[in-house]
């Protein structure tokens, strides 16, 4: 274990990709990001960031990916939402990687008027 408090708790990964990899996770159970009230979902990233400058510190990598997945499509393999902080060195073999798709303006002008509404149909709790 890293950190706990009554809500959030950030520990090692079983199975780490790098020296250092922590995970940071709500203690209450929630699938994806998509069931969590917004107010937690800030807190998890906030502590996501200061566990992250704190491995920065302490183990000085090149670089930190900071990732966060929902749904199997997306790379979730544990049903329980969880924020990887991934330290990075040149040359450490880590691959994220996904495909340029070009878009022209006006078809990601469209996409953007499609989010902008799904935006405005969401009531803040």
């Amino acid at each position: 274990m890293v950190y706990e408090d009554e809500e959030l708790m950030a520990f090692m990964d079983k199975n780490p990709v790098s020296t250092g990899h922590v995970l940071v996770a709500p203690r209450e159970h929630y699938e994806t990001i998509f069931d969590m009230e917004p107010e937690l979902v800030g807190r998890l990233f906030s502590l996501a960031a200061r566990v992250a400058k704190a491995v920065l510190a302490a183990l000085k990598p090149d670089g930190i990916n900071i990732l966060q997945n929902n749904g199997p499509a997306a790379w979730q393999h544990v049903p329980h939402v969880h924020v990887h902080i991934i330290p990075r060195h040149f040359g450490d073999s880590i691959q994220v990687f996904w495909p340029a798709r070009h878009k022209s303006l006006r078809e990601l002008e469209a996409i953007a008027r499609r989010i902008q509404e799904a935006l405005g149909g969401m009531v803040a709790r």
